[in-house]
């Protein structure tokens, strides 16, 4: 580890997140403590959450592209019989290694490529994109490309219409984080009730319940809530203005499978209403929802619900 004031790469948090959406077993607690800032890896020697540099592709090893499309590297071009590179690399191709004219793998790809951006850009520490990540850029597999001044290496500007998309989710991806001090905390979380029972986190649970110890050792739970209250943040602005925002719901479902989660209720300064936002409606069938209801989340995707503390 760096010392005090250093921030760092922070590999345990791209393992944890690439493990969990290719639903990886046991993984649940590790994603949470990552995407929550690691406070397990930095608090100790003085570091705020900043320390935390999230990644989940970088120029050593795979693309995000390619993070979805390869689960064996490719690096026969750099001249060392295949021996090169980092691994594990936690990918999956989801039916068929490199590229693909099958619709169906397609989607998935595309929807976890979303989900792993999505993550990234939710949690809390300083997120870096690995560039060319954005114009769903492939280097063919090649995990180790540092020696390749060429097409491997070269960002292609030609969007298709899959690529368009892709690129301008991540657009949108970037102004919601600026535009939400909940996800650039710089103290970091800590899950303790104030006097009246409200937390600055909450670990949800499917069933509608806070997430308890045996849940997290539930080695196959790969679909949990985090909750964010807005009004928890503990922190000023440059004018001395207490920070506050919406809080946030954000679902995650690495799971093959549909699962319905319930919503809270009975708590402190809950919301009654809960909104979906704008890009994240794809992945669920209504915009907003009610204490009562069910957000039935699709797999291997994440959606994020916000409200106003106390409405």
């Amino acid at each position: 580890s760096f010392p005090w004031q250093w921030t760092e790469w922070n590999g345990k948090y791209r393992d944890a997140v690439r493990r969990f959406w290719r639903n990886d077993p046991g993984v649940t607690g590790e994603f949470a403590s990552r995407i929550a800032g690691s406070s397990d890896l930095y608090e100790l020697s003085g570091r705020k959450p900043a320390a935390s540099i999230n990644f989940v592709t970088a120029h050593d090893g795979f693309s995000l592209e390619d993070l979805v499309s390869y689960e064996q590297k490719n690096n026969w071009d750099n001249l060392e019989e295949n021996r090169d590179g980092h691994e594990p690399n936690y990918s999956q191709n989801f039916g068929e290694e490199g590229p693909t004219k099958n619709r169906r793998i397609i989607a998935r790809r595309e929807a976890v490529k979303r989900s792993l951006l999505a993550t990234l850009f939710v949690s809390q520490g300083v997120p870096m994109l690995f560039g060319g990540d954005e114009l769903s850029g492939t280097k063919g597999g090649n995990s180790n490309s540092y020696c390749q001044d060429n097409e491997i290496n070269w960002y292609h500007w030609d969007l298709d219409e899959r690529e368009q998309q892709f690129l301008d989710f991540v657009k949108q991806l970037i102004t919601f984080r600026k535009k939400h001090p909940s996800f650039r905390r710089r103290k970091f979380l800590t899950g303790i009730p104030d006097e009246s029972g409200a937390k600055d986190i909450m670990w949800w649970h499917p069933e509608g319940r806070e997430m308890e110890e045996e849940d997290w050792l539930d080695q196959d739970l790969n679909a949990f809530g985090m909750l964010l209250r807005g009004d928890k943040i503990l922190d000023v602005d440059s004018h001395g203005r207490m920070v506050r925002d919406e809080t946030f719901l954000i679902l995650f479902n690495s799971e093959s499978h549909t699962v319905d989660f319930a919503l809270p209720k009975d708590y402190a300064g809950f919301p009654s209403v809960w909104t979906v936002i704008k890009g994240a409606r794809k992945s669920v069938s209504k915009n907003s929802y009610g204490p009562s209801d069910k957000v039935a989340l699709k797999s291997h995707l994440m959606t994020i619900l916000t409200s106003v503390p106390g409405k």
